[in-house]
């Protein structure tokens, strides 16, 4: 019980090495356990290195050997080849040097090694080492000054079987020189953890951001199941069909590219919502649960006037008309009737073209049936009898035609809805010898623009 405490406190001294020195990425932890063989041999000629040290190296003759798992070592990769470890030992001595027979003395060793390393990553690990300890035997110890020679086998990267001699030169004369030769399975183990996520830098994929090992060691911040480099959205848990964004609304798409983010909408208009199906958003629809057309901001087009002509096509919205006239009404021969049967009253003073005050009632009446059809043009006509010359009678009704046309233009009568002409005594409605013809065709006339 005693040999196998001073062996855990020689391993409990191994691993309390500090950890704080690791370099290497790749696996810089090697423990080996396995069996040692000390052979005192080299006392023989009682001096370091002398002629018969190495002369039965190999006689296991004088190898002690404790059938058992007698050994322990650790060792931490350092950088550039170099490599620190230590070990503990225990052993039973039943010969001491050449023939030299004992009584089952016991045998402790806890030893450093520097240790360096010729080819890594290799099959065949060759190294040298040098190092120092404290051995006992039969409870006597002494410190010693190692050379140490060894050799891994590595079967796959992290196991191997590693076989080592070290010629242990003790500094005090009551413990002779002796070697200790051990051989043992090797795991190789460890890494840097650069991010702290519990996966060593070799395997981790995000080797500088904190991760999950089922990303491989990459984060997933939003906690969503997809890491970061593959989430659109990698701070707001989403669905894995959005690429890790969110879809408040539940509509299929994603809130970094819906407009309406909390209102169920269509693909087609980002997003958002159209409750009358006319095409555009509710937010921008007047009339968002009435169809109509964008060029009237989602709302149907009114029919002011009811006369089936919308008011986007209709000239004349306010008056109900046709819709051959682009609901307009349309002037029709009653009216036209109507219209001269007024103008044939309107008087002016005898010679000229002055319109008389008494004429002003049925000038009004003319303008407000010339009002009714607001898109219509008319022509005022101005004509005179026979008596005078021609030329005077030309004149003179082209001058009242003029005037009519003034007069209904100043009082609310668009201007470009009418014009003027005189046809002098060139169309008599009746003869020019009778004072009641002439009367008749002295006359006015307003008449439909063809």
């Amino acid at each position: 019980m005693k040999n196998l405490s001073r062996l855990l406190l020689a391993f409990v001294l191994v691993l309390g090495y500090n950890y704080a020195d690791a370099q290497d990425k790749n696996n810089p932890w090697q423990i080996t356990i396995g069996v040692n063989a000390v052979d005192a041999h080299p006392n023989g000629d009682g001096a370091p290195f002398g002629e018969s040290i190495f002369d039965k190296f190999a006689d296991v003759d004088n190898w002690n050997i404790l059938p058992s798992l007698s050994t322990i070592s650790v060792s931490k990769y350092l950088g550039d080849g170099f490599s620190f470890g230590a070990a503990g030992s225990l052993n039973k001595i039943d010969t001491w040097g050449e023939g030299n027979s004992v009584d089952d003395l016991s045998y402790y060793g806890i030893d450093g090694t520097i240790k360096y390393n010729f080819k890594q990553g290799t099959t065949l690990d060759p190294y040298l080492g040098v190092g120092g300890g404290y051995t006992w035997v039969d409870e006597i110890g002494a410190g010693t000054l190692n050379g140490t020679l060894g050799l891994n086998i590595w079967f796959n990267e992290n196991i191997g079987f590693t076989l080592q001699t070290a010629y242990k030169h003790a500094f005090e004369d009551y413990l002779d020189t002796h070697f200790q030769h051990t051989a043992g399975l090797s795991i190789k183990f460890g890494g840097t953890d650069t991010d702290g996520d519990g996966i060593y830098d070799k395997d981790d994929a995000c080797p500088d951001v904190a991760g999950l090992e089922a990303f491989n060691g990459c984060p997933d911040s939003d906690g969503d199941g997809i890491e970061d480099s593959k989430d659109d959205c990698p701070n707001e848990a989403g669905l894995a069909e959005l690429n890790g964004c969110p879809d408040s609304d539940g509509d299929g798409i994603a809130d970094n590219k819906d407009k309406c983010p909390t209102v169920a909408g269509l693909k087609a208009l980002d997003g958002c919502p159209d409750a009358d199906g006319d095409g555009i958003t509710d937010g921008d629809d007047k009339c968002p649960n009435t169809a109509g057309p964008a060029a009237n901001k989602g709302c149907p087009w009114p029919d002011t006037d009811g006369d089936g002509v919308l008011d986007k096509d209709d000239k004349c919205p306010d008056v109900k008309g046709t819709v051959a006239n682009n609901g307009c009404p349309e002037v029709t021969e009653e009216v036209q009737k109507t219209l001269n049967e007024y103008a044939k009253t309107i008087n002016f003073d005898t010679g000229k073209s002055s319109i008389k005050d008494e004429s002003a009632e049925v000038l009004a009446d003319i303008i407000k049936i010339l009002n009714e059809y607001p898109n219509s043009k008319f022509t005022v006509e101005g004509h005179t009898d026979s008596v005078g010359s021609e030329k005077l009678n030309q004149s003179l009704s082209e001058a009242r035609a003029a005037a009519v046309k003034d007069y209904l233009t100043s009082n609310g009568v668009d201007q470009f809805r009418l014009s003027s002409k005189g046809y002098g005594e060139s169309n008599p409605v009746a003869s020019n010898k009778t004072r009641a013809g002439r009367a008749q065709n002295r006359r006015v006339e307003i008449n439909l623009a063809k």
